[in-house]
């Protein structure tokens, strides 16, 4: 026996997304409140600022998407979509890429960021269709390679570099 939906909540989907939105505010704003103030700070803006005018924004939007969705305004699809919405969802690219991210949130300590990320890279690319054996794993490996120098060089955040860390 199938679920029934109260006949005003049929077609509104976007209360959903609303209600989510209402409550990531909620937990925005309850987060930036436990932030305490430094007391080498320097200024009024202090590191709670910009969470507390976040989460307000986000409560805004949810109350205002509600009021809309509720008096009847409806998101339309866009004119360029082409995405057949008649066709089930491919589960299995889906939770094949779910694998690739969680192997690389436990790869990503022990071996380092150029060798998961490599892992990450070649893993989505072979999940989402391509099937270039020799050029995929190079192309991840230096795509990885830049992002760990870009990222742990130049722009200064640490980056954890794995085995690799004295030959990088």
């Amino acid at each position: 026996m199938r679920p029934t939906v109260p006949s005003w909540l049929r077609g509104r989907s976007e209360l959903g997304v609303g209600a989510l939105l209402f409550l990531l505010g909620v937990l925005v704003l309850a987060d930036a409140l436990t932030l305490g103030d430094t007391a080498g700070g320097r200024g009024p803006v202090g590191p709670a600022t910009v969470p507390l005018v976040v989460g307000c924004g986000l409560l805004v939007v949810s109350v205002l998407l509600a009021v809309d969705v509720l008096r009847g305004g409806r998101g339309e699809a866009e004119a360029g979509e082409d995405v057949d919405l008649t066709e089930p969802a491919d589960r299995r690219t889906v939770l094949l890429l779910t694998g690739v991210f969680l192997a690389f949130a436990v790869l990503i300590g022990p071996v380092g960021f150029p060798v998961a990320g490599a892992l990450l890279f070649w893993g989505a690319a072979h999940v989402l269709g391509s099937r270039h054996l020799r050029r995929d794993p190079l192309i991840a490996a230096a795509l990885s390679l830049l992002t760990y120098v870009v990222f742990d060089r130049l722009l200064g955040v640490p980056l954890p570099g794995g085995p690799l860390m004295g030959v990088i």
